[in-house]
């Protein structure tokens, strides 16, 4: 079945075809994130194959060698990523999450609300189910960081990864990242 083939091998293809698709659609959206996510895990699994060459199986190091500047937010899906990858090498949670943290620092490039890239937790779920898991016990962690600093409720809401169905990138890398500027 050629023409079927061929739809599938397009399909796949399609993820890669053009950089920044229109997410103005659900299936604009669908592809933006797939292709953020298959962009950013690439990236970090062909850097932890070479750290591995370079340095051996003890990941622990990793942020030593390795620095990611996030440019805005749409590599985000990295942070995730990379703690997902470093607990799949036996890591637990603590131990990857502190490893990312060392490795990214993020760049934000506007404040305007609109231009903040959030997506809905149902397609982040759906689409991306143990990156969406990860997502929220970031956010888990980083909401008791923010009451355990501020004791306000408002703010925690206000800073928080996830809030109202939306994830919010420009929190998950502001929550997540070393250091951040712009």
């Amino acid at each position: 079945d050629y023409l079927r083939a061929l739809a599938q091998k397009n399909k796949a293809e399609d993820i890669t075809r053009v950089l920044y698709p229109n997410d103005s659609t659900w299936e604009g959206k669908r592809l933006r994130i797939k292709q953020q996510y298959v962009l950013s895990s690439a990236s970090l699994q062909d850097m932890l194959r070479t750290y591995k060459v370079a340095h051996g199986n003890d990941l622990s190091h990793f942020a030593d060698y390795y620095a990611v500047q996030l440019n805005d937010t749409h590599p985000a899906m990295s942070i995730p990523e990379l703690i997902r990858l470093l607990m799949a090498e036996g890591m637990d949670f603590e131990q990857a999450f502190s490893i990312a943290q060392r490795t990214f620092s993020y760049t934000n490039h506007t404040v305007m609300k609109e231009a903040l890239e959030c997506w809905h937790e149902d397609l982040v779920r759906s689409l991306l189910p143990r990156i969406y898991q990860i997502i929220k016990e970031i956010d888990n962690r980083y909401r008791a960081h923010i009451w355990e600093t501020t004791h306000d409720a408002g703010k925690v809401e206000e800073m928080a990864v996830t809030s109202n169905g939306v994830v919010r990138m420009a929190n998950l890398c502001v929550a997540s990242c070393h250091s951040v500027n712009g």
